[in-house]
């Protein structure tokens, strides 16, 4: 099959176009890399800041329209695929529509149907955007709200929805705001990793003198994902336990340099308010660093997964990270059972062959109909 593969989220299309070249499929992948953290493509839609970064990628993104036709399959990262305005995107989609067999909307982060149902169904107990029945009001998620709800945003988030083939979620929250909207053409499919051998995967997990605790941080979204809060914790616990364990910070790296200075950590702290984890988690997790963030029975259920479960679950609040790391800390035998288990559990839900194996047949379910 013929694939385009449009748009960019923390390397999951760039190895999911890994995957399906494995298996035979000729895929293209068009995006701007995730911005700064650059991630490989084969046609570079990164935008220059400013007007005249919109007009220049305007020019580029019509001039390459004739790459981007005669696909059997164009899937799309989000409904803002390309980093230009909504109402820009709307002619480029019935483009790619016209001149395309079939196509398909991932639901993998920050859109329309995530925030509003966050706000209004509240199907989680907690979220990016509500505890419980109250909403959050941090700067960053009345932005996100702002910028979705009410707005051209959300008219191309619903119109692309609704017109697409198929939508493919990536996690079980995304999953439970878009399938009850669009109940005959959501499917879900894990996020696709590549796996390491078992040579470096040893090389990652050996033994050091302290433990090492990992945290990424992104200046944009640091209340907004409850780093703020994962910070503090780690920072008390390492004062209490300064021989034990230290603390590795990075703030904003590309990927090949944030992958560098997280080797050889071993836990790393993500996604406060997630049930489940991000690709920068399955990421540490495949090089056997232990997960302490978003693993709910939920996120475990939707995988069919019921004995294998190393993710170290905590509560959206200081205290239960905080209690978290310190029960590590104190109990460092359990760690190499989780190294372990971190690594398995990414190879047999995650491995990048098998979710391109499922990707391509959901494809091929399509282009036959």
């Amino acid at each position: 099959m013929k694939i385009l593969l449009l748009g960019e989220y923390s390397n999951v299309h760039a190895t999911l176009a890994k995957g399906l070249r494995s298996l035979g499929h000729h895929v293209v992948v068009a995006s701007n890399g995730d911005f700064w953290k650059n991630y490989p493509r084969d046609i570079d839609f990164a935008r220059k800041s400013g007007r005249v970064g919109g007009i220049a990628l305007m020019a580029k993104v019509y001039t390459s329209l004739p790459r981007l036709i005669d696909f059997d399959i164009v899937q799309l990262i989000n409904p803002m695929f390309i980093e230009l305005k909504a109402e820009r995107i709307f002619n480029i989609y019935n483009y790619l529509r016209r001149h395309n067999r079939r196509m398909i909307l991932c639901a993998f982060g920050m859109d329309y149907y995530w925030i509003n149902e966050c706000i209004t169904r509240k199907p989680l107990r907690y979220s990016d955007f509500n505890m419980g029945e109250k909403l959050r009001s941090n700067v960053e998620a009345m932005t996100y709200r702002n910028d979705w709800i009410g707005t051209s945003k959300e008219k191309l988030n619903k119109y692309i929805a609704e017109n697409c083939d198929q939508i493919v979620t990536g996690l079980y929250e995304y999953h439970v705001c878009y399938q009850p909207n669009f109940p005959d053409k959501t499917t879900f499919i894990p996020f696709p990793m590549q796996v390491f051998d078992a040579a470096t995967t040893k090389k990652y997990t050996e033994n050091h003198d302290k433990l090492k605790i990992f945290i990424g941080i992104n200046k944009e979204r640091n209340a907004y994902k409850g780093t703020d809060i994962m910070l503090r914790a780690a920072e008390d616990i390492i004062s209490k336990y300064k021989d034990r364990a230290e603390l590795i910070r990075v703030k904003s790296l590309p990927f090949d340099e944030y992958q560098k200075v997280m080797n050889g950590s071993d836990i790393m702290l993500d996604q406060l308010y997630s049930y489940t984890p991000s690709m920068n988690t399955l990421l540490a997790m495949s090089k056997g660093i232990v997960c302490v963030g978003g693993g709910e029975p939920e996120n475990y259920e939707i995988l069919g997964e019921d004995k294998l479960k190393p993710i170290v679950n905590v509560e959206p609040n200081y205290e239960s990270v905080y209690s978290a790391l310190e029960k590590i800390i104190l109990n460092p035998s359990d760690l190499p059972r989780l190294k372990k288990e971190s690594v398995e559990y990414v190879k047999k839900h995650h491995d990048y062959i098998k979710v391109a194996r499922q990707y391509a047949s959901l494809y091929q379910k399509l282009t036959n109909n």
